[in-house]
């Protein structure tokens, strides 16, 4: 009988680049490929610990002078919608939705498109193809869904989440819709959405990405009561968004040698032939 281990993920840091948050700032990433039977067990596990995924690819903020981007989450049991976010509910009472596979379509990528030409037509997704669209939605190694909202009366494709389904919650790995509707509140509805998701199928939080103090694109998801977000290797609840306004200047990061060591990943569980 034999007995094969599978290999530890190996971690590697990305070259600086100019920071898409914060003017002026660089930024830095950890990161580690996501692939093989393990794949589920490290996602769970790393998502726990503030990464993120990318397709195949795992990855956390490791700025060598700047603590400025937090991995954040909603606590399901913890959320009280606001009286904005109620209205939000609202207005978009008549949108369906759908759950699927993650596969990608043309009504999609067109949506996508008119979603990135209006609001972030500089930022770095500006010119991915319909081939790369499709990778990004298809190319996944664990458990994803496409959730698409749909206007029933005029049969259009409104918004649409990647969304990855982990042990303790959903990721929503990316969202766009359309631009047209900006008193709909759709980015923040579909966050809503995703809560009753989570809470329909006993699940504890809703991984949002990075928040970013400091930045205009990321402030919204302050706006959530019950958000958490991984600082100092562990989960905290934000009570005050401007306390954490303060680590853009951290006295000390710890070097990423340190950084990976602190890492827990899953047991090795090994396979028999």
């Amino acid at each position: 009988m034999r007995h094969t281990l599978p290999i530890a993920p190996q971690f590697y840091v990305t070259a600086p680049q100019p920071c898409p948050y914060l003017e002026g700032r660089m930024e830095r990433k950890l990161f580690t490929a996501l692939q093989g039977e393990g794949a589920d067990r490290v996602n769970n596990a790393l998502s726990q610990q503030g990464f993120r995924r990318s397709q195949n690819v795992l990855y956390r903020p490791s700025c060598s002078d700047c603590a400025a981007c937090l991995s954040a989450r909603i606590d399901v049991a913890a959320f009280r919608p606001s009286k904005s976010q109620k209205r939000a509910v609202r207005r978009n009472a008549h949108l369906t939705r759908r759950a699927t596979s993650p596969w990608a379509t043309e009504d999609q990528y067109a949506l996508f498109r008119r979603y990135l030409d209006t609001r972030h037509a500089d930022g770095g997704m500006a010119d991915m193809d319909v081939f790369e669209f499709a990778a990004m939605i298809e190319e996944t190694p664990i458990r994803s869904r496409v959730v698409e909202y749909t206007d029933p009366g005029a049969q259009t494709l409104i918004a649409v989440s990647l969304t990855d389904v982990l042990e303790d919650g959903v990721s929503m790995v990316y969202s766009f819709y359309t631009p047209d509707l900006p008193q709909a509140s759709l980015g923040t509805w579909m966050i809503l959405d995703h809560i009753e998701i989570a809470r329909e199928n006993g699940l504890p939080y809703v991984y949002l990405g990075y928040w970013v103090p400091g930045s205009p694109k990321m402030g919204y998801k302050s706006n959530f009561a019950g958000l958490e977000v991984y600082s100092g290797g562990g989960w905290k609840r934000v009570s005050d968004p401007d306390a954490f306004s303060a680590a853009l200047h951290p006295a000390g990061t710890e070097p990423i040698a340190e950084q990976v060591a602190n890492i827990s990943l899953p047991d090795r569980r090994p396979t028999r032939a």
